[in-house]
């Protein structure tokens, strides 16, 4: 950690949910903490409660243009980025049928390419600045299937490959590059969906992004001999499902 302290971190879709709650993780780990995200008003708010510990930038993630200016932000502001956090993401909830192929495109396009294109921009100046890390925030949709979220599950199950094949070139520079696969989580993109979900699990609820931006912080500050790996924090809901021995004959 000590190599990493008082560099520059950027964190897109930082504005709220998962990503706001990296934000203020890292701020106490004595990065200056860049906020990345199209959501202005709830970004700004959050960097300005933040103080000198943030800022905040405008990034769509799917702009190469504006991924450099951020990266010249945060170098500016705070010095050599150490961190990169790709977390913006989308969902669009319709079946494979029902999904428009311009939709099925934004999504792959925000979740995968836009997570690709931060890690193309970025890498050189955290190879440069030797070595940092990078996390891929992914999904459980990343690990198994899920019915109706087609273009959400290509573009997860992308983005844990593309985090391997670029933990295998950056680690010999020090760079380590992770995914974290959350499963039911309280934000914004999962209001939509019934508490009765994580019904199954054994951890029977829905997680905190709190509770998601504990095992962030764990890799960056923490998991030095990890790479290229898959880091879950979803109930158990992954480990399978329980067998309701009153149904057993």
């Amino acid at each position: 950690m000590d190599s990493l302290s008082g560099r520059s971190a950027i964190v897109t879709g930082g504005a709220r949910g998962i990503g706001a709650a990296v934000v203020r993780s890292l701020t106490e780990e004595d990065f200056g903490v860049v906020v990345a995200d199209i959501l202005e008003r709830e970004g700004r708010e959050l960097a300005d409660r933040l103080g000198d510990a943030a800022i905040f930038h405008v990034l769509d993630v799917t702009d190469e243009t504006q991924w450099r200016q951020t990266l010249r932000d945060a170098e500016a502001t705070y010095g050599p980025p150490a961190v990169l956090i790709n977390n913006a993401g989308i969902v669009d909830f319709a079946g494979v049928e029902a999904e428009s192929p311009a939709m099925f495109r934004h999504v792959v396009d925000v979740n995968l390419y836009g997570s690709w294109l931060g890690m193309h921009v970025c890498a050189p100046a955290i190879r440069a600045a030797g070595g940092g890390v990078i996390v891929n925030m992914s999904s459980t949709a990343g690990l198994i299937g899920y019915a109706g979220v087609g273009g959400y599950v290509a573009s997860k199950w992308g983005l844990r490959g593309v985090t391997k094949a670029a933990a295998l070139e950056l680690g010999p520079d020090n760079v380590r590059v992770c995914s974290v696969h959350p499963g039911p989580i309280h934000t914004p993109m999962t209001a939509v969906l019934s508490e009765s979900t994580a019904a199954y699990q054994p951890l029977p609820r829905f997680g905190e992004p709190d509770e998601v931006a504990a095992m962030v912080r764990f890799l960056v500050t923490e998991a030095t001999f990890s790479t290229g790996s898959e880091f879950v924090c979803d109930g158990g809901a992954t480990a399978g499902r329980t067998l309701d021995l009153a149904d057993v004959s």
